[in-house]
Formats: structure tokens, sequence, C-alpha cells
């Protein structure tokens, strides 16, 4: 028997992203949870501007919403070739790093067949009812236009927001996308917009991550030889390769977590700073194709008319004259100025997390927050909150808005099974996924040590002799 409208559900989830997709799938078999996920979007989509071709995830395809904790689920990547009779075709493609478009295409398997999934539904206010002790969701029904089709609301003991990020710009590139007319757009919408791009005489792509190489990759491969046209410049001081060492990988296990949640609020602050190789570098396959093709142009003399230049920042950029946008740069180590003139820009400028104010302004009484006005995040991914809603055991689960408080982990593929195995641990109170004490070779920190008492010396009949040798 269906719950009444006022009956409160265990789970709400807002946002259905790989991560609270993921979260879905591992509580569809736990007939002991009432569940239900909530998106404005009319279907799930993983980044569709950079479905590129021949572009990969950066982790293993065991990395799924589910195999990490649930190798038998019916949710995996391979079941999902099963049911596609692809199961012959990937064995002999030999494939550990599966394509983009493919990883977007196994989600959407998933989500057409979870029921809990309800799509063209927006969260617009989450509140505690403190008289019934429950939160309080209200949303809006959207048509197939994205119009408003009817109000409702929603009670539950337990959210995760999964409302991930969004497109960031930094404030110097912002004049930029006010200049209409010319072609200025994000990363994020690259394949929307990619026929307008390669009619522009001269593109620029700002920014030195992974989605950077992507996109100068393949406008480079869209463009003829001797009319490519192309600069491509980034603030690091070279295009980094990522951090791909078996034991770098391991910065990205439940041990790191662990570790780097215990750690001090200064230093896990100074830690993020420093660690922007382990996920801000570009894949070294990614760098090697870009290399090739620079390299075959100059198979008959001459040098391809792209530009590739690091350490560079835009200082300040805008439109001149109908057509042309300009850049200001600075090179960071020479200390030197310049001007680029160009008809398109890229801003491969990476993502943010979505501040969670936005929708939790009717629970600011009840957050506890740090001391850079951040919410606290307890090690089973937990909101702090006033005791007089946590007293009540009500909850707010996180996902992938949690990095200052776990780390580089937080938005990586490889640890959403565990999270979502985390989460629904601690929501039933038992070890419903049992999940591994230890996984990694590194011990990150020091063990508290235990005094070295010698044992107690035995007399031996020998040991006047051995003293006398």
């Amino acid at each position: 028997m269906s719950p009444t409208p006022d009956t409160p559900r265990d789970l709400v989830g807002i946002g259905i992203g790989p991560f609270n997709l993921s979260l879905a799938a591992l509580a569809h078999p736990l007939a002991e949870l009432d569940t239900v996920f909530y998106d404005q979007r009319p279907a799930f989509d993983w980044h569709p501007g950079l479905l590129i071709d021949g572009a990969t995830i950066q982790v293993p395809f065991l990395a799924d919403l589910v195999t990490l904790v649930d190798p038998a689920s019916p949710w995996t990547f391979l079941n999902h070739l099963k049911s596609r009779d692809r199961l012959f075709p990937f064995y002999f493609a030999e494939r550990f790093h599966i394509q983009r478009a493919e990883y977007d295409a196994y989600c959407r398997w998933v989500a057409e067949n979870l029921p809990a999934l309800h799509f063209g539904h927006q969260v617009d206010a989450v509140r505690f009812n403190p008289e019934r002790d429950v939160f309080e969701v209200d949303f809006t029904q959207l048509d197939t236009d994205g119009e408003a089709e009817a109000l409702g609301r929603t009670y539950t003991r337990n959210i995760a927001l999964g409302i991930g990020t969004e497109p960031y710009i930094p404030d110097p590139l912002r004049p930029l996308v006010e200049a209409p007319g010319v072609p200025v757009i994000h990363a994020a919408d690259y394949l929307t917009h990619r026929a307008d791009l390669l009619t522009a005489e001269h593109i620029t792509v700002v920014g030195s991550g992974q989605s950077g190489a992507e996109v100068f990759l393949d406008l480079l491969r869209a463009r003829p030889h001797g009319r490519e046209r192309l600069h491509w410049i980034g603030r690091t001081e070279a295009f980094a390769p990522m951090e791909y060492s078996k034991l770098g990988l391991e910065h990205f296990t439940p041990d790191y977590t662990r570790y780097f949640h215990a750690l001090t609020e200064s230093v896990r602050d100074r830690l993020i700073t420093t660690q922007w190789q382990l996920h801000k570098g570009i894949d070294a396959d990614t760098l090697a194709a870009i290399h090739d093709e620079l390299y075959r142009r100059t198979l008959h003399g001459g040098w391809p008319d792209a530009v590739l230049t690091p350490g560079v920042r835009v200082r300040t950029a805008g439109r001149i004259a109908t057509t042309k946008l300009e850049l200001h740069l600075e090179h960071i180590e020479q200390n030197t100025r310049s001007r680029l003139t160009t008809d398109a820009v890229v801003l491969a400028t990476g993502y943010r997390e979505r501040p969670l104010d936005r929708l939790l302004a009717g629970l600011d009484p009840y957050l506890r927050r740090d001391s850079r006005d951040r919410p606290r995040v307890d090690e089973h991914y937990r909101l702090a909150l006033d005791p007089s809603v946590t007293g009540t055991g009500c909850n707010i689960y996180v996902q992938n808005a949690e990095r200052h408080t776990h780390g580089v982990g937080t938005p990586d593929l490889g640890l959403a099974a565990w999270r979502s195995a985390t989460i629904l641990n601690s929501l039933t109170g038992k070890e419903t996924y049992p999940l591994p004490a230890r996984t990694a070779f590194t011990t990150f920190g020091l063990e508290t040590p235990r005094p070295q008492i010698p044992p107690a010396r035995r007399p031996s009949t020998l040991t006047p002799l051995l003293d006398g040798i």
C-alpha cells in the first residue's frame, strides 16, 4: 500500500546527477526504505556539452554507480552492456576507461528504470517542521516546456542533496559573456555551439585543465592545416599531466577521505590548494594526442598556426569593434603583459559547487558552520544541524558539496558508490552495505604510538658461558 501524501518518507533526494543516481540505485533493493528523488530537468543528462567524440572519463569502468560496493547489483555498467548485447564487443575492445558518451548512456539506462526518480520536479524550498519533527520539501511540477504545472509538498525524515556544480567564470572574464554577437561560451556548452565556433577566424581557449585540453584538441582536429588560428592559454605554469601513479591514486580512497576529514580545518584548507594536480591536471593520453596532432602537421615543413601558452592569466577582457574580443594578458613568471585579439572564446574555467544557501534558506537557523561560514559536514556526510533537529532523527546528507571537509575525492566518480553506501548505512542504522576497513596500501597518518616494553629476559644456563665469550 502506497503512503499517503502526509506520511513522512525515509529519504528525499534533491538533484539527480551521478551521485544521487548512485544513491537511488543502491537504495532500490532496500524494501524498508521509502525514497523519492526529484530533479527539475526533463530527463537525465550528464555534461552534454562535453560529450566530445573520443573523450573518456578519468576513472575505470568499475567506478560505476554501484560496483565497488555491490558488484552483484543489477545496476552495474557490465549489466548495462549485457542488456544491450554489448558484452562481447566491450570484452574485445579492451577498454578500461570508457567514453563519456558511453557513461552518459549507462546512467540514462539506470535513470529510465528506477521508479523512485521524478524528473520535471523543481524543489523550491526545504523547511523543518518542529511540530511534526520532519522536513517539508516544497516542489513545482513542470510540464514539457518547463512551465509550472502543479505545486506539491513532500514530508521526509532525511534529505540527500545532490544538486551538483555550476559553470564558473572568473571575474576578469565576465565582461566577455556580456558581449552580444560574439561567440563566448563556457566549455559546458561547447558541443551546442561548436558549429558556430568553427566559423570564427581565430579562437582562444582559456583554461589549462582537462576540458580545455579536450576542446583545444577537438578544434585542432576540425581546422585545416595552416589555418588553425588557435590559441590556448592557462594559469598553471605548464599544461601539466594529472597525477595518475598507483600510489597517487590512493588519495581517492576511503582511507584518505577519513584521514583528511580528521585533520584540522586550517590544515585541510591548505592541503586543498596544493593538490590541484590530483584532479585538475590533464589526462596523459589527451596531451599525447594534442602533441601527435601538432607533430603530424610538421611532416612537410612549417608549423601549425596554433599557440599554446601556459603561465598566463587574464587581467581584463572585453569586446572591441563589432566582432572582436580583446584579452589583456599577464605572464605570471615573466611579469610581462600583452594583448590578444580573437574572434571567439571558449571558457574552460571549471565548475564550482552550487551554494546550499539558495535551497536551505529556511534551515539557516539550524545550520552549524565553520570559521569561514561553510557548512560543517560529519564523517557520514551529514550536515551539522542544531540538536533540536538531529535529536528527532532527521538528517541532511550532501553529495559533492563537502570538498572542504572530505578532500579531493569529493567530486570523483570512483567514490560515488562508497559514499552512497556510507549514507545508506547511516540512514538505516546498520551495515546494510558492508564496507572494507582498509582500501589503500598507504598509511596517511601516524598511529598513536604504544609504549614498546621489551619482554622479560628468561634465565638461561648458557648465560654465564655467553657472557664469557
